[in-house]
């Protein structure tokens, strides 16, 4: 095959997480010969920018996946469950944020610094992009998995406003200007879920009101009073570090951040480590910054890193009463690290297939 720069689409290039991919696009090495924008027939005809040029949007088609090696997909699961298997018969390779592949055996699950090998393990022609909650912390986990073996996991997340699209950060936005200002509401019993629906109504994205509040609750019911959000945590770290018997807790919480997920992680290992190890082991870790100097006050939080490529870890403690355990706090801007930019990163593995 002649070196050459191949073809790639962008399905969804539109939604919020679609507008911080073009964003990456342009800021990224130039590894892409053509870029074709796809959306739905209401956001078609659209121009939007890429690397400096204004490209117009173009309808979703089968046709519109003609002459395209890699496709990025940021679309709901359902449309990407209906779409990718027509991209990939029309020659591409399809790169899926949604959840409709990841726990597909014959779909690799890839975080490019964890397991970038299973990129080539692609029977269906997909690769899928794990969750952004996932994502945040599984490049710290990786990096302390290859060095002590992680037996178990239990995690707390703090999650952003923007976890749940456009819509969840306007209402964030919505409920703070309703309760700016007024120094009396949340002192009292149902005051700031009064006050928020009688300016906005009941109709959120969000089961309880974010602002002044936090949400114990990301996702959809699940059996045994799961949430959806926390059992992508546990069957996603397991399928991404290869360790099918990983024993894993989740508790995952909205909280009135507009953009960057945190999580607390209680990681148990098989071998003996100390804080330091781990510090060291996550220092020299790709795409990981250690914020961890609690006498100075130094220590990762959404609004310092929001925008930010890495992940961001601090607060990194073995814990007293649990032998080979390590407790850290972790954060990542869910819409580029837990979105836009892994799919790139995976996007741009496969390009190199085409450039040998």
């Amino acid at each position: 095959m002649n070196a050459r720069k191949p073809t790639l689409a962008v399905f969804g290039a539109t939604g919020a997480v679609g507008t911080v991919m073009l964003s990456i696009l342009s800021q990224r090495s130039d590894v892409w010969g053509e870029i074709r924008l796809i959306a739905s027939a209401r956001s078609a005809g659209k121009v939007l920018q890429v690397r400096g040029e204004d490209i117009v949007v173009q309808e979703i088609t089968p046709e519109a996946f003609d002459g395209v090696d890699v496709a990025m997909f940021d679309v709901p699961d359902e449309v990407a469950a209906h779409w990718a298997p027509i991209a990939v018969s029309h020659g591409a390779v399809v790169v899926d944020n949604s959840g409709a592949f990841r726990m597909d055996p014959e779909v690799p699950l890839v975080v490019p610094e964890v397991n970038p090998a299973q990129v080539r393990n692609r029977p269906k022609g997909i690769v899928s992009n794990p969750n952004c909650t996932t994502l945040t912390m599984i490049d710290a986990l990786g990096a302390l998995h290859a060095g002590w073996g992680l037996k178990e996991l239990v995690v707390a997340s703090y999650q952003a406003a923007s976890g749940a699209g456009k819509s969840g950060m306007d209402r964030l936005y919505d409920e703070i200007e309703v309760l700016s200002g007024n120094r009396e509401v949340g002192q009292h019993v149902g005051d700031v879920r009064a006050a928020v629906s009688d300016k906005l109504g009941e109709d959120s994205p969000f089961p309880a009101p974010l602002a002044f509040n936090v949400v114990p609750w990301a996702g959809s019911l699940k059996e045994g009073g799961w949430s959806s959000e926390e059992l992508k945590v546990r069957n996603e770290s397991r399928k991404i570090l290869g360790i099918p018997d990983l024993k894993v807790s989740a508790t995952c919480v909205r909280v009135p951040v507009i953009t960057t997920h945190s999580l607390a992680v209680h990681a148990v290992f098989q071998r003996p480590l100390t804080a330091d190890d781990a510090r060291q082991a996550l220092f020299e870790a790709p795409s990981i910054v250690v914020l961890d100097d609690p006498a100075a006050g130094e220590w990762p939080t959404p609004a310092d890193v929001v925008g930010s490529d890495p992940t961001f870890i601090g607060r990194i403690r073995q814990a007293l009463d649990f032998p080979n355990t390590i407790d850290l706090f972790v954060c990542g801007d869910n819409l580029r690290k837990g979105a836009a930019l892994n799919t790139a990163q995976i996007a741009e593995l496969l390009a190199q297939e085409f450039t040998k």
